[in-house]
């Protein structure tokens, strides 16, 4: 991430009526008062920031010059079984960072800057009547021990949220006072304003990984990996829960010996205390065709990492799309390799799932 370049500086808010009508929406366009407004009838409609791939070339600029302010009109809890027990309704979606491989911008456009939603009340009420509905956790399992686990940021990155409302700070006050449920998110960001919040364990922070080598070429405008293992102790003492995700691993020669590098600085980095709480998710990767070709008119080298036709297979999603992956042998060959890699330079380190 750069130094010289402010990741988010609004020049433009894309305002719904709606949302400038509620506290919090009025809060965040007096956050940036010299960005200028322009109406919109909805956030997911509009043409000169989503649905043109024409616009690869600005992506970067999109999303540090725009914003967008609305309601989130459908609130639902939806099961998920890996990471959390539930996916809570959005508070924002998009993102001001732009990682080559991730597959949020699939869904609003590719250039897909932040939109964050007014309505704040209404999701916390109703997330803490859903929570307050299934009582205690009776089934412990990888997700969590005791609370039923949601997670708050499945289409954004918290962290860089917190930059632009205090929705994600409202969240984990919610969830600092239900018995039975705890947030969760994951981040490639550092923001250390989380560190003054008070969770008291009952928020959950998967800080992403990845070798530094390939995050350069990957990780566009995110925190450098030094910083974020840097920040593990720091949010374990403020009374977070400290995750890790090892997401997306990518294959590439020399990969094995670049996470060995990174588990070993993973140890060398936290204290006794963080790694007795550490634990960790792994993610193979998935790539898209059209993300791949959009990715070629912008930043082409990321490609030769993640189009790997010689390795991979077509894969449709749950949602009807068409993805790569690893092939299904051959997939089972790197994940084990990977596990085995991290038994022996992470022994403390228990992994939750892998994938």
């Amino acid at each position: 991430m750069s130094t010289s370049t402010p990741l988010l500086s609004p020049t433009r808010i894309y305002v719904e009526p709606a949302a400038a009508l509620l506290p919090r929406g009025r809060e965040v366009l007096d956050r940036f008062p010299d960005a200028d407004r322009v109406e919109v009838d909805s956030h997911w409609r509009i043409p000169e920031l989503h649905g043109d791939e024409a616009n690869a070339q600005r992506w970067v600029r999109i999303k540090r010059e725009a914003l967008v302010l609305g309601v989130k009109k459908s609130l639902s809890a939806r099961p998920n079984g890996r990471s959390a027990h539930f996916i809570a309704p959005s508070t924002a979606n998009g993102c001001a960072m732009a990682c080559a491989y991730c597959y949020v911008p699939r869904r609003k456009g590719y250039s897909n800057p932040i939109t964050v939603f007014a309505n704040i009340e209404q999701i916390t009420g109703y997330l803490a009547r859903h929570a307050a509905r299934q009582g205690p956790l009776t089934e412990p399992g990888q997700i969590d021990d005791q609370a039923w686990v949601y997670d708050i940021g499945e289409n954004s990155d918290c962290s860089v949220d917190a930059l632009v409302s205090d929705n994600v700070r409202d969240l984990v006050s919610l969830f600092r006072d239900l018995p039975t449920a705890k947030a969760s998110f994951a981040t490639k960001y550092v923001n250390r304003d989380l560190l003054d919040w008070d969770p008291r364990g009952r928020t959950r922070v998967r800080f992403s990984l990845m070798p530094e080598r390939t995050a350069k070429l990957l990780d566009i405008r995110t925190t450098p990996i030094a910083e974020r293992l840097a920040a593990l102790d720091d949010f374990r003492a403020a009374g977070y829960e400290v995750h890790v995700n090892f997401s997306p691993v990518v294959v590439h020669d020399g990969w094995l010996d670049d996470w060995r590098v990174l588990l070993e600085s993973l140890g060398d980095a936290t204290s006794s205390a963080t790694r007795d709480q550490l634990a960790a998710e792994v993610v193979m990767l998935t790539h898209n065709q059209p993300l791949h070709e959009v990715n070629l008119r912008w930043h082409p080298r990321a490609e030769d990492l993640l189009w790997r036709p010689d390795l991979q297979e077509v894969k449709r999603s749950e949602g009807g799309g068409v993805n790569v992956r690893y092939r299904r042998g051959l997939k089972r060959e790197l994940l084990d390799s990977f596990l085995a890699l991290v038994a022996e330079h992470a022994p403390y380190l228990r992994v939750r799932y892998a994938f």
